[in-house]
């Protein structure tokens, strides 16, 4: 239905295309930096461990998956898990990325209060995402009667928990970045050139991040005027 509704994308398009400009941005600068190797000559994972053992995370592992990008820490399992190319690499880009990871397990030893509520609110913002769709929908199906509009405000509830979470993400990825960079610096991991490569990473990084929330919020934005001219 909203592929053929004007105002979907009228609301949605400013934030659909700063999501594309965002990842494009950070592919680019990852691709960029992968091919400038480090002066340590250390890969990320050797630079994460050896950071965590640093901190008294010994506890804390390391393990290797697959995909381009697709690094996280899991603070359930207590584990960063890094995509080949960070795991093993020894560019700039694979040390930004692995010690953005180790910021998040440094968050997480901390007790940091946003990591903590996005945790916490990780499985009620992961049942919205996939429930509201269906709930507006049904809802603008079945406008006309009682029902439609109860359908329309869970959607809107659902979606409204969603946005919420997106914008907790935005404090904890930023103190993560800001977390490596000052660990690889302090620890003279990157010299202050090399510094650079990293930052711009991290950077373009989190502009996905800023660009997911905006998208989030339009979405919302779409979903109260409609629910509004269900309405009237």
């Amino acid at each position: 239905m909203f592929f053929f509704d004007p105002l979907y994308f009228i609301v949605i398009l400013p934030a659909a295309v700063l999501a594309m400009w965002a990842t494009a941005r950070t592919k680019s600068a990852f691709t960029k930096y992968a091919r400038v190797g480090s002066r340590i000559g250390l890969s990320g994972a050797q630079v994460a461990r050896r950071l965590l053992d640093q901190y008294g995370l010994r506890d804390v592992g390391i393990e290797k998956i697959g995909g381009q990008l697709s690094d996280h820490y899991d603070p359930r399992q207590r584990v960063l898990r890094l995509s080949h190319e960070v795991h093993d690499g020894t560019s700039l880009a694979s040390l930004g990325v692995a010690t953005h990871e180790l910021g998040h397990a440094l968050q997480h030893a901390e007790s940091y209060s946003p990591l903590m509520m996005r945790q916490a609110f990780a499985p009620v913002a992961g049942i919205a995402s996939n429930a509201w769709g269906i709930l507006f929908l049904g809802g603008i199906l079945l406008a006309s009667a009682p029902l439609g509009q109860v359908l329309i405000t869970l959607a809107v509830v659902a979606l409204s928990a969603y946005v919420l979470f997106a914008l907790i993400t935005l404090p904890v990825e930023y103190d993560a970045s800001n977390r490596a960079l000052a660990l690889l610096e302090s620890s003279r991991t990157l010299q202050p050139d090399e510094m650079v490569g990293a930052s711009k990473v991290l950077r373009a990084a989190g502009l996905t991040y800023v660009a997911s929330a905006a998208q989030a919020l339009s979405m919302l934005v779409y979903v109260l005027m409609r629910a509004n001219g269900s309405r009237d």
